[in-house]
């Protein structure tokens, strides 16, 4: 399983990435398969560098915060309007109850048919796990100020040596602050892929609504997660304080995550 980073900047793009977009792709023997773990802001362009649109197999959005799904809209442009046509159905997406009419209303369309030729909109249920290929993802609600917010836990089965399958797990935190949901999304996760918009002491007064780097890894030794990569951090945060604050709390591998890295897991 391969994590790309297309946008990692936190509430709203920086002159150095778009909002939180994550390209998460695996091989199932026959073919390779690719999700997006939200869409925001910015992130539509910079995602064209690292896959043709119409090999995006499915996109999960973690909540409908303007920096995680808006770039949906223009991807409803290209699916709807290309010349010649969408090379294949419906893109699946699923997402919080209101998606489809959240997005229908951000592009100025009636609800009804809204983005539904473009988009096969299915609602989160809480820990039902979805199959997409070689993936099953699992949402996991969280800690943040909006109607539905969750964390996704993505495992992934491959082919390995000698035949023998080998599965990874990849948890992206979405947003929110610490929470029970959190860490058992994150438990044992081969990587922890984990906000960390705050910083401790600025920001003490504000509670759930992001975690500090702290509150992430200790989020991460809880759960017992094996690396941990820091991400939607804005910019007006310092990547190198939230760094200081997780290393103290969390044994493992810790990182901040950059625009256009890939990561192995």
């Amino acid at each position: 399983m391969k994590l790309t980073i297309v946008g990692c900047t936190g509430s709203f793009p920086g002159p150095g990435s778009p909002a939180s977009c994550y390209l998460v792709t695996a091989h199932d023997g026959e073919r390779e398969w690719k999700i997006v773990m939200d869409l925001g802001s910015g992130a539509l362009g910079a995602i064209q560098r690292y896959t043709d649109l119409e090999d995006i197999d499915a996109i999960f959005l973690t909540h409908l915060h303007p920096d995680h799904c808006m770039d949906l809209c223009g991807l409803h442009v290209a699916v709807r309007w290309k010349p010649g046509g969408w090379g294949r159905d419906r893109l699946p997406v699923w997402g919080p109850a209101a998606t489809a009419d959240r997005m229908a209303t951000a592009y100025g369309l009636d609800l009804d048919p809204g983005m539904h030729e473009e988009f096969d909109f299915t609602n989160w249920t809480e820990l039902k796990p979805v199959t997409v290929g070689p993936f099953t993802v699992t949402p996991f609600a969280v800690n943040h100020p909006v109607e539905e917010a969750y964390a996704l836990r993505v495992t992934a089965t491959e082919p390995g040596k000698d035949g023998v399958p080998v599965t990874r797990i990849l948890t992206y935190s979405g947003d929110t602050d610490s929470c029970q949901g959190l860490e058992d999304a994150a438990r044992g996760s081969d990587l922890f892929l984990c906000e960390a918009a705050f910083e401790e002491g600025r920001d003490d007064g504000i509670k759930d609504v992001h975690l500090t780097g702290k509150r992430a890894g200790e989020a991460a030794m809880n759960a017992g997660a094996k690396r941990l990569l820091l991400t939607h951090i804005p910019v007006w945060t310092s990547q190198t304080k939230v760094l200081s604050e997780a290393k103290p709390v969390f044994t493992g591998d810790v990182a901040v995550a950059v625009a256009g890295v890939h990561y192995t897991i």
